[in-house]
């Protein structure tokens, strides 16, 4: 199927318009952009190895072996042998450090939800309300 002209520029705007935001929210973190990937991922996803976390971030297991010791120093991870393969080591959030990841989104959330009321009208607050689902259903393809 060809595409228009509109979907094409739509598709450079809403690239760069993101990519926008995201670096917006990323300045509001508190931590390195690789430690709260990791601390997120192990969040939603649960228990993992330094291999498993290195190859889905795409860093190498050295540089993901440095990151998880940082955060386990400040008490943020631990690791513990795998009970099916005791030569791995598992790597979980511990209660600090998911309540660390909760007050992290809260923090940017409260960011965004104020920007948000404070510069966008009624209208067109729902009107963004409206455009989440379409942005969702082209995240989810």
């Amino acid at each position: 199927m060809r595409r228009s002209a509109d979907a094409i520029r739509a598709a450079t705007e809403l690239r760069a318009v993101l990519g926008q935001l995201m670096r917006r929210l990323r300045s509001e973190n508190t931590r390195p952009q690789a430690q709260l990937a990791v601390l997120s991922r192990l969040d939603r996803g649960g228990q993992q190895t330094t291999s498993g976390l290195a190859a889905a971030e795409h860093m190498r297991p050295q540089s993901m072996a440095e990151v998880v010791a940082e955060l386990q120093g400040e008490g943020f991870v631990d690791r513990t042998p795998d009970p099916t393969d005791r030569r791995q080591l598992l790597v979980a959030l511990t209660r600090e450090g998911r309540e660390f990841v909760k007050s992290e989104r809260r923090r940017r959330e409260d960011w965004l939800s104020q920007a948000i009321a404070d510069e966008l009208s009624p209208k067109e607050q729902a009107l963004l309300v409206e455009a989440i689902a379409l942005l969702r259903r082209l995240a989810e393809l």
